[in-house]
Order: structure tokens, then sequence, then C-alpha cells
């Protein structure tokens, strides 16, 4: 729960800085956030969770 809410944090300053700095407009945005709220309750979710999981242990993971 807390990885993804950290997530969820990060990709939503990123697409704060995005929209911001004209990088990107915002009904672009508003597709990429409804994308990814439709993508969620699909069948693929539970394996994205995974993905993610398993590259945030290997980040953590990592000495330096």
């Amino acid at each position: 729960m807390a990885i993804s809410l950290s997530v969820v944090l990060l990709l939503a300053i990123i697409l704060v800085v995005m929209i911001r700095s004209k990088n990107i407009k915002a009904g672009p945005a508003i597709v990429a956030i409804l994308f990814g709220f439709f993508l969620a309750s699909t069948g693929m979710a539970p394996s994205i969770n995974r993905f993610l999981q398993s590259l945030a242990q290997t980040i953590n993971g990592i000495k330096f």
C-alpha cells in the first residue's frame, strides 16, 4: 500500500510539472489519467502491480 501510494503521488507530481511546463497539454493529460484509471480495473492490474513491486524491491536491494 505504501509503495503504490508513493508511486501515485510521484506520478501526480510529474504530471503537474509536465502540464505547467507545457510539455503536455491538459487534453492528453486527462486521457493518460483515464487510461490509468480504466487499466487499473482490468485483468492486467495484478500483473502490473507485481511487476512494480518486484521493480521496487530490486531498486531497494541496490547497494552503493
